[in-house]
């Protein structure tokens, strides 16, 4: 099976009320609050160390059976900025995707670099509801290092 390093489009940051443990690198977080500052279309988002999905990839996920990740609620607050320019966007039922695999043996898991890392065949299906922002590359677990392109 192939996996990919998945860079989705970062859309917004952690707003006041996550809570979680700096301490750790990479922090963990027990609570989100997420401030959407602009509205990509796509259906996968994040802001390190977070990653979000909208309800309709959460169904898709299920209907396809997955690894190494679980769902959570999120609280969405909407920045001055959006307000401002998107007024007319309709911003989606959002998810926390949170991330526990391992990178190239689960579905979904992070490198050691900790970028994203998502099997083909689940990468296929958020790709099919729409992730135009985000950039991918082959993954290598085998050598640390990338591989030819995605066939």
């Amino acid at each position: 099976m192939k996996y990919f390093y998945v860079e989705p489009i970062v859309m917004g940051e952690l707003d006041e009320g996550t809570v979680m443990d700096v301490s750790v690198h990479p922090p963990i977080v027990n609570k989100l609050v997420f401030q959407v500052d602009g509205w990509p279309g796509d259906v996968l988002v994040a802001s390190f160390p977070c990653f979000l999905i909208t309800e309709e990839a959460k169904f898709a996920l299920q209907q396809a059976g997955f690894s190494g990740a679980t769902f959570a609620d999120v609280k969405i607050t909407i920045s001055d900025n959006f307000r401002d320019v998107y007024s007319d966007i309709k911003i989606p039922p959002l998810v926390w995707l949170k991330i526990e695999g391992e990178a190239g043996h689960s579905d979904f898991g992070i490198a050691s670099d900790l970028r994203l890392v998502m099997s083909e065949r689940i990468l296929d299906v958020l790709d099919a509801l729409g992730l135009p922002m985000a950039s991918f590359k082959p993954f290598d677990d085998r050598s640390g290092h990338t591989d030819l392109g995605r066939e």
